[in-house]
């Protein structure tokens, strides 16, 4: 049963008029006196009497007040108490880039609002990540990449991620003004997995200007990748999020390239109809989410 007839009943009851009881809400008397009769007829009773020019409660009305009053009062802080929740889980999907470099200020400050919520980051592919929140195996899911995997979900994008060409600052790339794509012909690259958003867009492109390349090393995780270029010879495309203190230090060398076709999102996903907890909303919000994509 709707609580609005309920809470409807308990105007007309406490003030003794269905005309006063809709001025105070804000209904047509009509609405009023329908919602009124709506109850009368699910619980079986009459729940006011007229009175000479009055209205009084029956004895069943008397009855459902002390009830009503009891419900309302229940409903009132059940929604208090969940708007201080901040137990549960939260399972944020994503790739190693983004729990490494992005993700781990805001889980502390988050931890510091919410000490009883359980976080659990679950690394995985783009696609997966899409498959396991639309499953619900997932609360949400932060990737990079350029568009809606699944158009099912919804999809937000929080900023736009750059990439980043990095070399060993002794590599002879690094001594050119700018960085073509036919500068890139024939060299060795460090790359991700063959699923990982960043390499299929980097590909894509070399492949479309038939740039030749060769790939030295095929790594998991950007950590791993960086730490390779740092001593070799290989070149990569990485998350600048993942190699900006390596730059700053001056042990990887940041290529002057860019590339229109080489650019991805930072994307939140979640369910349509996923319910989010108080703390779960918070950490949402401190994402400073941006535009719909």
């Amino acid at each position: 049963m709707d609580l609005i007839y309920l809470q409807t009943f308990r105007e007309v009851a406490l003030r003794q008029s269905f005309t006063r009881a809709a001025e105070e809400l804000g209904y047509a008397q009509s609405s009023v006196t329908t919602q009124v009769q709506k109850l009368e007829k699910a619980y079986g009773v009459e729940l006011f009497e007229r009175f000479g020019r009055g209205l009084r409660l029956t004895a069943a009305g008397e009855e459902l007040l002390r009830l009503t009053i009891k419900m309302l009062d229940l409903f009132q802080e059940s929604k208090e108490r969940m708007a201080k929740q901040g137990g549960g889980t939260l399972s944020i999907g994503t790739i190693d880039s983004i729990a490494s470099y992005y993700l781990p200020p805001h889980i502390q400050r988050l931890r510091r609002e919410y000490p009883e919520l359980a976080i659990r980051l679950r690394p995985d592919s783009e696609i997966a990540i899409a498959h396991r929140v639309r499953e619900g195996e997932l609360d949400l899911g932060l990737i990079l990449g350029s568009g809606q995997l699944d158009p099912s979900l919804e999809w937000r994008a929080i900023r736009e991620e750059s990439l980043v060409l990095v070399a060993n600052p002794r590599h002879p790339l690094t001594r050119l003004n700018t960085v073509q794509l036919a500068h890139l012909s024939g060299m060795e690259w460090y790359m991700s997995e063959d699923s990982c958003n960043y390499r299929i867009m980097l590909e894509k492109v070399l492949r479309a200007n038939s740039i030749a390349f060769r790939i030295g090393l095929e790594l998991g995780n950007p950590e791993a990748i960086k730490r390779c270029v740092m001593v070799g010879e290989g070149i990569a495309l990485l998350p600048r999020m993942a190699v900006e203190e390596q730059i700053q230090r001056g042990e990887l060398a940041a290529l002057p390239f860019t590339h229109p076709d080489i650019r991805l999102d930072l994307q939140l996903v979640t369910h349509p109809k996923k319910w989010f907890s108080h703390a779960q909303r918070e950490f949402i919000s401190q994402l400073s989410i941006g535009r719909a994509v």
